[in-house]
This record gives structure tokens, C-alpha cells and sequence, in this order.
């Protein structure tokens, strides 16, 4: 049997998520998949991934590399920090919190498994609305 090739563009990608600040573009191709963040300034994973994930700090592995812009991780532990950047690849594990960092939007290849099957994406049997309708209510 001869070897084949596959490939899809990020430009056309599979699913994009948007959400406040960003938007994750992802594409699947046999068992591997990939997504392409990107992320503008001012955007904060604690102020505008938090509400969809419902966690209190990012809790997708991160396996990467990062096209342009800079952005700064913090782990739970408050301890350590990753400071990110233009040409750097990067593993981050879960129990973080990242900004983007100066006036630059900030662009990462991810091909964690997790970010494309869980990075900003709701829960399955809620939209934002009910979920709105909860918070108000006190649920």
C-alpha cells in the first residue's frame, strides 16, 4: 500500500470558536488534530474563557508553538511563570491562567488533543443563555 498525505489549512479550518478577545480555529486530519489561537490584547483566559469553561483556572494541557505575539502563563501554584514568545514551543500543563502581553494579538499552533476538543468550547447541554439564566437565578 502506498503512503498518502494529508493536509487541511488553518485558513479553512474544520471549526472556529469565537469567543470575547479570540477566536481557536481547528482542523482534524486521521487521529491527529491541530488548532491555531488567536488571541488579542487585552484578552485574559480568567476573564473571557472562564465563563464558558467553568472552571476556575484553565485545566487543558498545552502542546505548542507560538507564531507572533507574547503572552505570560501563571500557574495555580503562583510560583512559576512562563513567559511566551515568538518562536518558543511550549507544554503547559493543566492549572493555569494566561494574558496576551503589549499591542500585539498573539498567535500559537496548539496540538494538544485537549485544546481542539475542549479549549472554549460550553458545556454540551448548555448555551451561554441558560447558563446566564442560572447565574441570575443564584443556581
Amino acid at each position: 500500500m502506498a503512503a498518502q498525505g494529508q493536509k487541511k489549512s488553518l485558513d479553512n479550518p474544520d471549526e472556529t470558536r469565537d469567543f470575547e478577545q479570540g477566536k481557536l480555529q481547528t482542523a482534524t486530519l486521521a487521529d491527529f488534530k491541530v488548532a491555531r489561537a488567536i488571541l488579542q490584547p487585552g484578552w485574559k483566559w480568567s476573564e473571557h474563557v472562564k465563563p464558558l469553561a467553568q472552571t476556575e483556572s484553565c485545566q487543558v494541557r498545552h502542546t505548542g508553538y507560538v507564531v507572533s505575539g507574547h503572552m505570560k502563563v501563571v500557574m495555580d501554584d503562583d510560583r512559576s511563570e512562563v513567559d511566551l514568545g515568538p518562536g518558543d514551543a511550549y507544554v503547559l500543563e493543566p492549572g493555569h491562567d494566561a494574558w496576551v502581553v503589549g499591542d500585539e494579538p498573539f498567535v500559537g499552533v496548539d496540538v494538544s488533543t485537549e485544546m481542539v476538543e475542549q479549549f472554549a468550547k460550553e458545556e454540551e447541554d448548555k448555551g451561554l443563555i441558560d447558563r446566564a439564566k442560572d447565574k441570575l437565578s443564584g443556581q
